[in-house]
Protein backbone atom coordinates (compact mmCIF):
# COMPACT_ATOMS: atom_id res chain seq x y z
CA UNK A 1 0.00 0.00 0.00
CA UNK A 2 1.56 3.29 -0.94
CA UNK A 3 1.51 6.22 1.41
CA UNK A 4 -0.27 8.29 -1.18
CA UNK A 5 -3.91 7.64 -0.50
CA UNK A 6 -6.50 5.78 1.44
CA UNK A 7 -8.63 2.72 0.86
CA UNK A 8 -12.18 3.91 0.38
CA UNK A 9 -14.79 1.54 -0.81
CA UNK A 10 -16.71 -1.10 0.55
CA UNK A 11 -15.67 -3.90 0.78
CA UNK A 12 -17.12 -7.17 0.43
CA UNK A 13 -15.51 -10.34 1.63
CA UNK A 14 -15.14 -12.01 -1.74
CA UNK A 15 -12.76 -9.31 -2.94
CA UNK A 16 -11.58 -8.19 0.46
CA UNK A 17 -7.88 -7.83 -0.07
CA UNK A 18 -8.23 -6.23 -3.49
CA UNK A 19 -11.03 -3.91 -2.61
CA UNK A 20 -9.50 -2.93 0.70
CA UNK A 21 -6.63 -1.49 -1.28
CA UNK A 22 -9.01 1.07 -2.76
CA UNK A 23 -8.47 4.67 -1.90
CA UNK A 24 -10.30 7.87 -0.93
CA UNK A 25 -9.75 11.48 -0.26
CA UNK A 26 -8.30 13.19 2.67
CA UNK A 27 -8.75 15.74 5.27
CA UNK A 28 -8.15 17.89 8.22
CA UNK A 29 -8.63 20.73 10.54
CA UNK A 30 -7.66 23.54 8.20
CA UNK A 31 -11.24 24.62 7.75
CA UNK A 32 -14.79 23.48 7.32
CA UNK A 33 -15.15 22.03 3.83
CA UNK A 34 -18.87 22.73 3.66
CA UNK A 35 -18.82 25.95 5.60
CA UNK A 36 -21.31 24.62 8.13
CA UNK A 37 -20.83 24.54 11.87
CA UNK A 38 -21.06 21.24 13.66
CA UNK A 39 -24.64 20.04 14.20
CA UNK A 40 -23.45 18.59 17.50
CA UNK A 41 -22.14 21.94 18.71
CA UNK A 42 -23.99 22.97 21.81
CA UNK A 43 -24.36 19.40 22.99
CA UNK A 44 -21.37 19.71 25.27
CA UNK A 45 -22.03 18.74 28.85
CA UNK A 46 -20.30 20.14 31.90
CA UNK A 47 -17.99 18.16 34.12
CA UNK A 48 -15.09 15.90 33.31
CA UNK A 49 -14.82 14.93 29.64
CA UNK A 50 -15.78 11.40 28.70
CA UNK A 51 -13.12 9.24 27.01
CA UNK A 52 -14.66 7.19 24.19
CA UNK A 53 -12.95 3.94 23.19
CA UNK A 54 -13.15 3.31 19.45
CA UNK A 55 -12.15 -0.05 17.95
CA UNK A 56 -11.73 -0.07 14.19
CA UNK A 57 -10.25 -2.14 11.39
CA UNK A 58 -7.02 -1.59 9.48
CA UNK A 59 -3.27 -1.96 9.68
CA UNK A 60 -2.28 -0.19 12.93
CA UNK A 61 -0.75 3.16 12.08
CA UNK A 62 2.27 4.67 13.81
CA UNK A 63 0.68 8.09 14.33
CA UNK A 64 -2.78 7.04 15.54
CA UNK A 65 -2.25 8.27 19.11
CA UNK A 66 -0.68 11.50 17.85
CA UNK A 67 -3.66 12.22 15.58
CA UNK A 68 -6.19 11.22 18.24
CA UNK A 69 -4.66 13.78 20.58
CA UNK A 70 -5.54 16.46 18.03
CA UNK A 71 -8.95 14.89 17.42
CA UNK A 72 -9.59 14.90 21.17
CA UNK A 73 -8.79 18.62 21.47
CA UNK A 74 -11.46 19.25 18.86
CA UNK A 75 -14.09 16.85 20.22
CA UNK A 76 -13.54 18.01 23.80
CA UNK A 77 -14.42 21.52 22.72
CA UNK A 78 -17.39 20.36 20.66
CA UNK A 79 -18.98 17.61 22.77
CA UNK A 80 -16.81 17.36 25.92
CA UNK A 81 -15.44 13.97 24.90
CA UNK A 82 -11.99 12.63 24.00
CA UNK A 83 -11.23 9.64 21.79
CA UNK A 84 -8.94 6.64 22.17
CA UNK A 85 -8.69 4.66 18.91
CA UNK A 86 -7.53 1.04 18.80
CA UNK A 87 -6.79 -0.35 15.34
CA UNK A 88 -6.90 -4.10 14.75
CA UNK A 89 -5.33 -5.54 11.61
CA UNK A 90 -7.56 -6.81 8.79
CA UNK A 91 -6.94 -10.52 9.26
CA UNK A 92 -7.24 -10.38 13.06
CA UNK A 93 -10.33 -8.20 13.40
CA UNK A 94 -13.07 -10.85 13.50
CA UNK A 95 -11.44 -13.07 16.08
CA UNK A 96 -10.14 -10.31 18.35
CA UNK A 97 -13.47 -8.48 18.38
CA UNK A 98 -15.29 -11.69 19.23
CA UNK A 99 -12.95 -12.24 22.18
CA UNK A 100 -13.21 -8.62 23.37
CA UNK A 101 -17.00 -8.66 23.14
CA UNK A 102 -17.37 -12.03 24.84
CA UNK A 103 -15.10 -10.95 27.70
CA UNK A 104 -17.11 -7.79 28.34
CA UNK A 105 -14.18 -5.48 27.57
CA UNK A 106 -15.40 -1.87 27.91
CA UNK A 107 -15.90 -0.43 24.43
CA UNK A 108 -17.96 2.44 23.08
CA UNK A 109 -17.71 2.40 19.29
CA UNK A 110 -16.71 -0.46 17.01
CA UNK A 111 -16.39 -1.04 13.29
CA UNK A 112 -18.66 -3.72 11.87
CA UNK A 113 -19.70 -4.76 8.38
CA UNK A 114 -21.20 -7.57 6.35
CA UNK A 115 -17.68 -9.01 5.98
CA UNK A 116 -15.97 -8.04 9.25
CA UNK A 117 -17.34 -8.75 12.74
CA UNK A 118 -20.62 -9.66 11.03
CA UNK A 119 -23.08 -6.81 11.55
CA UNK A 120 -26.36 -8.73 11.26
CA UNK A 121 -25.32 -11.72 13.37
CA UNK A 122 -23.71 -9.63 16.11
CA UNK A 123 -26.72 -7.33 16.23
CA UNK A 124 -28.91 -10.39 16.79
CA UNK A 125 -26.52 -11.72 19.44
CA UNK A 126 -26.79 -8.49 21.42
CA UNK A 127 -23.28 -7.16 20.84
CA UNK A 128 -24.58 -3.76 19.69
CA UNK A 129 -26.93 -1.28 21.29
CA UNK A 130 -30.15 -0.55 19.37
CA UNK A 131 -29.84 3.07 18.29
CA UNK A 132 -33.33 3.98 17.04
CA UNK A 133 -33.91 6.46 19.89
CA UNK A 134 -30.34 7.76 19.88
CA UNK A 135 -30.64 8.56 16.18
CA UNK A 136 -33.68 10.75 16.83
CA UNK A 137 -31.83 12.95 19.32
CA UNK A 138 -28.03 12.75 19.44
CA UNK A 139 -27.91 11.40 15.87
CA UNK A 140 -30.33 13.78 14.21
CA UNK A 141 -27.60 15.15 11.96
CA UNK A 142 -26.88 11.65 10.65
CA UNK A 143 -30.53 11.09 9.80
CA UNK A 144 -30.72 14.36 7.85
CA UNK A 145 -27.37 13.82 6.10
CA UNK A 146 -27.32 10.17 5.00
CA UNK A 147 -29.20 8.87 1.99
CA UNK A 148 -32.23 7.19 3.68
CA UNK A 149 -31.46 3.96 1.79
CA UNK A 150 -28.46 3.34 4.06
CA UNK A 151 -30.32 3.49 7.37
CA UNK A 152 -33.36 1.69 5.97
CA UNK A 153 -31.31 -1.00 4.25
CA UNK A 154 -29.20 -1.72 7.33
CA UNK A 155 -32.06 -2.41 9.73
CA UNK A 156 -31.97 -5.79 11.44
CA UNK A 157 -35.39 -7.16 12.34
CA UNK A 158 -36.78 -3.64 12.08
CA UNK A 159 -34.16 -1.83 14.16
CA UNK A 160 -30.96 0.13 13.51
CA UNK A 161 -27.81 -1.07 15.27
CA UNK A 162 -25.15 0.78 13.29
CA UNK A 163 -24.35 3.90 11.26
CA UNK A 164 -23.45 3.02 7.67
CA UNK A 165 -20.68 5.00 6.01
CA UNK A 166 -22.16 7.38 3.44
CA UNK A 167 -20.38 6.12 0.34
CA UNK A 168 -21.25 4.31 -2.88
CA UNK A 169 -24.47 2.32 -2.45
CA UNK A 170 -24.36 -0.12 -5.38
CA UNK A 171 -21.52 -2.58 -5.85
CA UNK A 172 -19.89 -3.09 -9.21
CA UNK A 173 -16.86 -5.23 -9.87
CA UNK A 174 -14.22 -4.24 -12.39
CA UNK A 175 -10.96 -5.45 -13.83
CA UNK A 176 -8.15 -3.08 -12.88
CA UNK A 177 -5.05 -2.66 -15.00
CA UNK A 178 -1.63 -1.16 -14.45
CA UNK A 179 -1.70 1.40 -17.26
CA UNK A 180 2.09 1.66 -17.48
CA UNK A 181 2.31 -1.98 -18.59
CA UNK A 182 -0.88 -1.72 -20.63
CA UNK A 183 0.60 1.12 -22.68
CA UNK A 184 4.10 -0.35 -22.93
CA UNK A 185 2.72 -3.61 -24.34
CA UNK A 186 0.14 -1.78 -26.52
CA UNK A 187 -2.77 -3.83 -25.15
CA UNK A 188 -6.46 -3.06 -25.65
CA UNK A 189 -9.01 -3.54 -22.84
CA UNK A 190 -12.06 -2.24 -24.68
CA UNK A 191 -13.53 -5.72 -25.18
CA UNK A 192 -12.59 -7.14 -21.78
CA UNK A 193 -15.51 -8.17 -19.54
CA UNK A 194 -15.55 -11.89 -18.79
CA UNK A 195 -12.81 -13.78 -16.97
CA UNK A 196 -12.04 -15.65 -20.20
CA UNK A 197 -11.56 -12.40 -22.14
CA UNK A 198 -8.48 -11.63 -20.04
CA UNK A 199 -6.51 -14.53 -21.47
CA UNK A 200 -4.79 -12.93 -24.49
CA UNK A 201 -3.70 -9.96 -22.37
CA UNK A 202 -2.31 -12.15 -19.58
CA UNK A 203 -0.45 -14.25 -22.13
CA UNK A 204 1.12 -11.19 -23.75
CA UNK A 205 2.15 -9.68 -20.42
CA UNK A 206 3.80 -12.88 -19.23
CA UNK A 207 5.78 -13.21 -22.45
CA UNK A 208 6.99 -9.61 -22.46
CA UNK A 209 7.40 -8.97 -18.71
CA UNK A 210 8.86 -11.98 -16.87
CA UNK A 211 9.16 -10.01 -13.61
CA UNK A 212 5.49 -8.90 -13.58
CA UNK A 213 2.53 -10.77 -12.05
CA UNK A 214 0.00 -10.95 -14.91
CA UNK A 215 -3.04 -11.58 -12.69
CA UNK A 216 -2.73 -10.54 -9.04
CA UNK A 217 -4.83 -12.83 -6.82
CA UNK A 218 -4.72 -13.56 -3.08
CA UNK A 219 -6.57 -15.86 -0.67
CA UNK A 220 -9.58 -13.52 -0.44
CA UNK A 221 -10.22 -13.63 -4.18
CA UNK A 222 -13.44 -15.09 -5.53
CA UNK A 223 -14.41 -15.24 -9.22
CA UNK A 224 -17.42 -13.14 -10.10
CA UNK A 225 -20.54 -15.17 -10.82
CA UNK A 226 -24.05 -13.69 -11.25
CA UNK A 227 -25.36 -14.80 -7.86
CA UNK A 228 -26.34 -13.04 -4.64
CA UNK A 229 -24.78 -14.79 -1.64
CA UNK A 230 -26.85 -15.36 1.52
CA UNK A 231 -23.68 -15.22 3.64
CA UNK A 232 -20.35 -13.78 2.57
CA UNK A 233 -17.82 -16.38 1.36
CA UNK A 234 -20.37 -19.13 1.96
CA UNK A 235 -21.62 -21.31 -0.90
CA UNK A 236 -25.38 -20.62 -0.65
CA UNK A 237 -26.72 -18.10 -3.15
CA UNK A 238 -29.61 -17.13 -5.43
CA UNK A 239 -29.07 -16.33 -9.09
CA UNK A 240 -29.44 -12.62 -9.77
CA UNK A 241 -32.24 -13.07 -12.32
CA UNK A 242 -34.09 -15.86 -10.49
CA UNK A 243 -37.58 -14.60 -9.61
CA UNK A 244 -38.35 -17.95 -7.96
CA UNK A 245 -35.69 -17.26 -5.30
CA UNK A 246 -34.22 -20.76 -5.37
CA UNK A 247 -31.27 -21.23 -3.01
CA UNK A 248 -28.43 -23.16 -4.63
CA UNK A 249 -24.93 -24.35 -3.78
CA UNK A 250 -22.93 -21.89 -5.87
CA UNK A 251 -20.06 -24.38 -6.13
CA UNK A 252 -22.43 -26.67 -8.02
CA UNK A 253 -23.48 -24.08 -10.63
CA UNK A 254 -22.26 -24.06 -14.26
CA UNK A 255 -21.01 -20.48 -13.91
CA UNK A 256 -18.77 -21.24 -10.93
CA UNK A 257 -17.52 -24.49 -12.42
CA UNK A 258 -16.50 -22.65 -15.57
CA UNK A 259 -14.83 -19.85 -13.58
CA UNK A 260 -12.82 -22.29 -11.46
CA UNK A 261 -11.65 -24.17 -14.57
CA UNK A 262 -10.49 -20.91 -16.11
CA UNK A 263 -8.72 -19.88 -12.90
CA UNK A 264 -6.88 -23.21 -12.80
CA UNK A 265 -5.91 -22.79 -16.44
CA UNK A 266 -4.47 -19.35 -15.61
CA UNK A 267 -2.67 -20.70 -12.56
CA UNK A 268 -1.13 -23.55 -14.56
CA UNK A 269 -0.02 -21.08 -17.24
CA UNK A 270 1.81 -19.03 -14.60
CA UNK A 271 -0.44 -15.98 -14.75
CA UNK A 272 -1.39 -16.23 -11.05
CA UNK A 273 1.15 -16.16 -8.17
CA UNK A 274 2.01 -19.65 -6.95
CA UNK A 275 1.38 -18.59 -3.34
CA UNK A 276 -2.02 -16.96 -4.08
CA UNK A 277 -4.04 -19.32 -1.86
CA UNK A 278 -2.01 -18.40 1.22
CA UNK A 279 -1.27 -14.72 0.57
CA UNK A 280 -3.25 -12.46 2.93
CA UNK A 281 -3.10 -9.29 0.85
CA UNK A 282 -1.87 -8.00 -2.47
CA UNK A 283 -0.80 -4.63 -1.04
CA UNK A 284 2.93 -5.34 -1.35
CA UNK A 285 2.80 -5.89 -5.09
CA UNK A 286 0.67 -2.75 -5.45
CA UNK A 287 3.56 -0.78 -3.97
CA UNK A 288 6.11 -2.26 -6.38
CA UNK A 289 3.88 -1.87 -9.44
CA UNK A 290 4.96 -5.33 -10.64
CA UNK A 291 1.43 -6.45 -11.52
CA UNK A 292 -0.79 -6.13 -14.56
CA UNK A 293 -4.42 -7.00 -13.71
CA UNK A 294 -6.60 -7.67 -10.68
CA UNK A 295 -10.25 -7.48 -9.61
CA UNK A 296 -11.73 -4.73 -7.46
CA UNK A 297 -14.95 -3.00 -6.52
CA UNK A 298 -15.43 0.38 -8.13
CA UNK A 299 -17.07 3.73 -7.43
CA UNK A 300 -17.27 7.02 -9.36
CA UNK A 301 -13.79 8.29 -10.32
CA UNK A 302 -12.18 5.17 -8.85
CA UNK A 303 -9.44 5.13 -11.47
CA UNK A 304 -8.19 8.53 -10.33
CA UNK A 305 -8.41 7.45 -6.70
CA UNK A 306 -6.47 4.22 -7.30
CA UNK A 307 -3.86 6.03 -9.37
CA UNK A 308 -3.33 8.59 -6.62
CA UNK A 309 -2.96 5.84 -4.05
CA UNK A 310 -0.53 3.76 -6.08
CA UNK A 311 1.53 6.64 -7.42
CA UNK A 312 1.17 5.38 -11.00
CA UNK A 313 -1.79 5.25 -13.43
CA UNK A 314 -4.46 2.58 -13.02
CA UNK A 315 -7.47 2.11 -15.32
CA UNK A 316 -10.44 -0.23 -15.15
CA UNK A 317 -13.22 -1.80 -17.17
CA UNK A 318 -16.56 -3.25 -15.92
CA UNK A 319 -16.89 -6.89 -14.99
CA UNK A 320 -20.41 -6.80 -13.52
CA UNK A 321 -23.49 -4.59 -13.38
CA UNK A 322 -23.91 -2.08 -10.53
CA UNK A 323 -26.42 -3.54 -8.05
CA UNK A 324 -27.34 -2.75 -4.46
CA UNK A 325 -26.66 -5.76 -2.24
CA UNK A 326 -27.14 -6.21 1.50
CA UNK A 327 -23.38 -6.27 1.85
CA UNK A 328 -22.91 -3.06 -0.10
CA UNK A 329 -25.37 -1.23 2.17
CA UNK A 330 -23.70 -2.80 5.20
CA UNK A 331 -20.17 -2.74 3.81
CA UNK A 332 -18.88 -0.25 6.39
CA UNK A 333 -20.58 0.64 9.68
CA UNK A 334 -19.92 1.99 13.15
CA UNK A 335 -21.91 0.49 16.02
CA UNK A 336 -22.21 1.40 19.68
CA UNK A 337 -21.28 -1.43 22.02
CA UNK A 338 -24.08 -2.90 24.09
CA UNK A 339 -21.85 -2.45 27.16
CA UNK A 340 -20.92 1.17 26.42
CA UNK A 341 -21.18 3.34 29.53
CA UNK A 342 -21.57 6.43 27.34
CA UNK A 343 -24.00 5.55 24.50
CA UNK A 344 -25.39 9.09 24.18
CA UNK A 345 -21.89 10.60 24.02
CA UNK A 346 -20.84 7.89 21.54
CA UNK A 347 -23.74 8.88 19.31
CA UNK A 348 -22.82 12.56 19.66
CA UNK A 349 -19.34 11.67 18.42
CA UNK A 350 -20.67 9.59 15.51
CA UNK A 351 -23.01 12.44 14.62
CA UNK A 352 -20.06 14.83 14.59
CA UNK A 353 -17.94 12.39 12.57
CA UNK A 354 -20.62 12.12 9.89
CA UNK A 355 -21.60 15.79 9.68
CA UNK A 356 -18.51 17.86 10.56
CA UNK A 357 -15.88 18.11 7.78
CA UNK A 358 -13.15 19.28 10.16
CA UNK A 359 -13.39 16.18 12.35
CA UNK A 360 -14.04 13.80 9.47
CA UNK A 361 -10.98 14.95 7.55
CA UNK A 362 -8.75 14.96 10.62
CA UNK A 363 -9.69 11.34 11.40
CA UNK A 364 -9.17 10.44 7.76
CA UNK A 365 -5.92 12.17 6.83
CA UNK A 366 -4.32 13.29 10.04
CA UNK A 367 -2.87 16.63 11.01
CA UNK A 368 -2.74 19.42 8.46
CA UNK A 369 0.84 20.50 7.80
CA UNK A 370 2.16 17.18 9.14
CA UNK A 371 0.37 14.45 7.19
CA UNK A 372 -1.21 16.47 4.38
CA UNK A 373 -1.59 19.93 2.99
CA UNK A 374 -4.55 21.65 1.41
CA UNK A 375 -4.20 22.71 -2.21
CA UNK A 376 -7.39 24.80 -2.22
CA UNK A 377 -10.69 24.89 -0.35
CA UNK A 378 -11.71 21.40 -1.45
CA UNK A 379 -8.52 19.57 -2.54
CA UNK A 380 -5.61 18.16 -0.55
CA UNK A 381 -2.47 16.16 -1.13
CA UNK A 382 -0.45 13.95 1.17
CA UNK A 383 2.88 14.88 2.70
CA UNK A 384 5.65 12.30 3.27
CA UNK A 385 4.55 11.81 6.89
CA UNK A 386 1.24 10.39 5.63
CA UNK A 387 3.04 7.04 5.51
CA UNK A 388 2.59 7.02 9.29
CA UNK A 389 -1.15 7.66 9.07
CA UNK A 390 -2.64 5.87 6.07
CA UNK A 391 -6.19 5.11 7.10
CA UNK A 392 -8.91 3.09 5.32
CA UNK A 393 -11.21 5.99 4.48
CA UNK A 394 -14.22 3.83 3.65
CA UNK A 395 -14.32 2.50 7.23
CA UNK A 396 -14.43 5.86 8.99
CA UNK A 397 -17.83 7.34 8.16
CA UNK A 398 -19.25 9.81 5.65
CA UNK A 399 -16.72 9.92 2.80
CA UNK A 400 -18.62 12.75 1.11
CA UNK A 401 -17.17 15.17 3.65
CA UNK A 402 -13.57 14.31 2.78
CA UNK A 403 -11.32 16.56 0.77
CA UNK A 404 -10.75 15.71 -2.86
CA UNK A 405 -7.60 14.18 -4.26
CA UNK A 406 -5.51 16.04 -6.85
CA UNK A 407 -7.34 15.66 -10.15
CA UNK A 408 -10.74 14.91 -8.62
CA UNK A 409 -13.52 17.03 -10.15
CA UNK A 410 -15.44 19.48 -7.96
CA UNK A 411 -18.66 17.55 -8.59
CA UNK A 412 -17.28 14.21 -7.34
CA UNK A 413 -19.73 13.82 -4.47
CA UNK A 414 -22.67 14.91 -6.64
CA UNK A 415 -21.71 12.12 -9.02
CA UNK A 416 -21.63 9.67 -6.10
CA UNK A 417 -25.20 10.66 -5.24
CA UNK A 418 -26.30 10.17 -8.84
CA UNK A 419 -24.56 6.78 -8.91
CA UNK A 420 -26.39 5.78 -5.74
CA UNK A 421 -29.75 6.95 -7.04
CA UNK A 422 -29.32 4.90 -10.21
CA UNK A 423 -28.51 1.67 -8.35
CA UNK A 424 -30.88 -1.26 -8.82
CA UNK A 425 -31.60 -3.75 -6.03
CA UNK A 426 -30.05 -7.22 -6.12
CA UNK A 427 -32.37 -10.15 -5.66
CA UNK A 428 -31.78 -10.62 -1.90
CA UNK A 429 -31.69 -6.95 -0.85
CA UNK A 430 -33.56 -6.68 2.44
CA UNK A 431 -33.37 -10.37 3.33
CA UNK A 432 -31.15 -11.26 6.30
CA UNK A 433 -30.71 -14.96 6.94
CA UNK A 434 -31.26 -15.92 10.59
CA UNK A 435 -28.59 -18.56 11.25
CA UNK A 436 -29.59 -19.39 14.83
CA UNK A 437 -31.31 -22.69 14.00
CA UNK A 438 -28.36 -23.98 11.98
CA UNK A 439 -25.41 -22.29 13.69
CA UNK A 440 -23.68 -25.59 14.43
CA UNK A 441 -23.94 -26.70 10.81
CA UNK A 442 -22.67 -23.34 9.55
CA UNK A 443 -19.67 -23.56 11.86
CA UNK A 444 -18.98 -27.10 10.64
CA UNK A 445 -19.30 -26.03 7.00
CA UNK A 446 -16.93 -23.11 7.52
CA UNK A 447 -14.40 -25.49 9.05
CA UNK A 448 -14.85 -28.00 6.22
CA UNK A 449 -14.48 -25.43 3.44
CA UNK A 450 -11.31 -23.92 4.92
CA UNK A 451 -9.14 -26.52 3.18
CA UNK A 452 -10.82 -26.09 -0.21
CA UNK A 453 -12.14 -22.56 -0.67
CA UNK A 454 -9.02 -20.48 -1.31
CA UNK A 455 -7.21 -23.20 -3.34
CA UNK A 456 -10.24 -23.58 -5.61
CA UNK A 457 -11.00 -19.84 -5.96
CA UNK A 458 -7.41 -18.93 -6.79
CA UNK A 459 -7.02 -21.73 -9.34
CA UNK A 460 -4.32 -23.40 -7.27
CA UNK A 461 -5.96 -26.85 -7.50
CA UNK A 462 -7.72 -28.72 -10.32
CA UNK A 463 -11.50 -28.26 -9.84
CA UNK A 464 -12.22 -31.52 -11.69
CA UNK A 465 -10.53 -33.33 -8.78
CA UNK A 466 -11.12 -31.06 -5.81
CA UNK A 467 -14.59 -29.58 -6.42
CA UNK A 468 -16.43 -32.92 -5.96
CA UNK A 469 -14.43 -33.50 -2.76
CA UNK A 470 -15.30 -30.04 -1.49
CA UNK A 471 -19.00 -30.46 -2.20
CA UNK A 472 -18.99 -33.87 -0.51
CA UNK A 473 -17.32 -32.44 2.60
CA UNK A 474 -19.75 -29.52 2.78
CA UNK A 475 -22.74 -31.83 2.48
CA UNK A 476 -21.33 -34.04 5.22
CA UNK A 477 -21.02 -30.94 7.42
CA UNK A 478 -24.73 -30.14 6.97
CA UNK A 479 -25.02 -27.97 3.86
CA UNK A 480 -28.37 -29.47 2.80
CA UNK A 481 -29.91 -28.71 6.20
CA UNK A 482 -28.69 -25.09 6.04
CA UNK A 483 -29.97 -24.78 2.49
CA UNK A 484 -33.42 -26.05 3.50
CA UNK A 485 -33.60 -23.61 6.42
CA UNK A 486 -32.49 -20.74 4.18
CA UNK A 487 -35.08 -21.65 1.55
CA UNK A 488 -37.82 -21.77 4.17
CA UNK A 489 -36.92 -18.31 5.49
CA UNK A 490 -36.56 -16.91 2.00
CA UNK A 491 -39.97 -18.28 0.93
CA UNK A 492 -41.58 -16.67 3.98
CA UNK A 493 -39.81 -13.36 3.27
CA UNK A 494 -40.84 -13.51 -0.39
CA UNK A 495 -44.49 -14.03 0.56
CA UNK A 496 -44.44 -11.30 3.22
CA UNK A 497 -42.92 -8.78 0.81
CA UNK A 498 -44.98 -9.75 -2.26
CA UNK A 499 -41.89 -10.63 -4.23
Amino acid sequence: MSNNRKKTTITLASVLAASLALSACGSNNGGNASGSSSPAEGNSSKGAPVELSWYTIGTPQKDVDKVMQEVSKYTKEKINATVKMTMIDWGDYNQKMQVLTASGTPMDIMFTASWAFDYVQNARKGAFKPIDDLLKKEGAGIVSTLDPAFLEGSKVDGHNYGIPAYKELPSQEVWRFNKTILDADKLDISNVRSLESLEPLLKAVKEKNPDVVPFQVDKNYGPYVPYDYLIEKFPLAVKLDDTSYKVVNVLDTPEMKQALKTMHKYYTAGYIPTEAATTESSSDVMVTGKWFADKATTQPFADNLWSTSAGYPIVSTPLSDALIYNWSVMGSMQAISANSKHPEKAMEFLNLLNTDPVLRNMVDSGIEGTHFKKIDDTHMENLPESKNYDMPTFSLGNIMLTYLNPGDPENKWDEFKKYNAAGKPAVLLGFNFDMSKVSNEIAAINNAKEAYWAPLMTGTVDPDKYLPKAIEKLKAAGLDKVMAEAQSQLDAWKAANNK
